[in-house]
């Protein structure tokens, strides 16, 4: 599939993907968010995919919505508003659901939704003087989309500060409350990243994808509730392929057969 706004780089089992409107700072519009929900939707068809890199062309990772999408919405009826935004909504959904790993390399600045594509990756990398922030309380709206998925990264304390003044904050702070993993030098950023990479390379995928699906089953839940939950997901691995081959690897230290290196 090709896209306008998305320049997209196989390179095995790891697909790079790069928002492609450096001259306008990687802003989203409905156009953006149709090719990231395609994308998406790919993606969770395509068994071969372990990993992704989301990232930005030019200067910043994403500065948040398009202004002259923006100028659109101002005419917008409520019925268009609720129809653009389940459209938003469902891309964020698409890709938090992702089966593979999803990396962030941020850079530059992630404002707005470009903070909430940051909070539905599963590893995100930063360079030390990045900018982010939940700016839309500034234009008068509000991060209601990206919410689901950013309280569950931050918390409900940072939401409440962030959200609500739509202030912006730095690497340091995006780390301290859990935005993102790594913060590094720009001239480490690519090598962090890579570092990650290898990482997801060397996890089973099967084991992964249910690893990811079953976070949210459990979050929030006293233990005692999600027990045959818990229990019935490590019995279908460890009598799965992957589950085995993993299982016997470690018993005769070999290694699994779903090892890969970073090409």
């Amino acid at each position: 599939m090709s896209f306008q706004f998305l320049a997209i780089e196989r390179r095995g089992a790891v697909e790079y993907v790069t928002l492609n409107r450096p001259d306008v700072r990687n802003a989203f519009n409905e156009h953006v968010i149709a090719e990231l929900t395609a994308w998406a939707r790919g993606a969770h068809a395509d068994p071969s995919l372990r990993v992704v890199v989301f990232s930005g062309a030019g200067k910043v990772f994403s500065a948040g919505a398009d202004a002259a999408w923006m100028a659109k919405m101002a005419g917008y009826s409520h019925e268009d508003n609720v129809r653009d935004a389940t459209a938003g909504a469902q891309m964020f959904l698409a890709i938090n659901t992702v089966p593979a790993i999803v990396i962030g390399r941020i850079h530059g600045a992630a404002l707005g939704g470009g903070s909430g594509l940051a909070a539905v990756c599963d590893i995100v990398v930063t360079e030390s003087t990045a900018m982010f922030g939940f700016t839309e309380t500034k234009l008068g709206i509000l991060p209601a989309m990206i919410s689901p998925y950013v309280i569950q990264k931050i918390g409900v304390s940072a939401a409440r500060e962030l959200f609500l003044t739509g202030a912006r904050f730095d690497a340091a702070r995006a780390r301290e409350i859990g935005l993102v993993h790594a913060v590094v030098p720009a001239d480490q950023l690519d090598a962090t990243v890579k570092h990650y990479v290898r990482e997801a390379l060397s996890a089973s995928p099967t084991a992964v994808a249910r690893a990811k699906a079953l976070i949210p089953r459990v979050v929030g839940r006293a233990p005692a509730d999600v027990m045959t939950i818990t229990a019935e997901a490590i019995a279908a691995q460890r009598v799965s392929p992957e589950g085995q081959d993993g299982l016997q690897a470690f018993l005769t230290k070999g290694a699994p057969g779903w090892i890969e290196e970073p090409q």
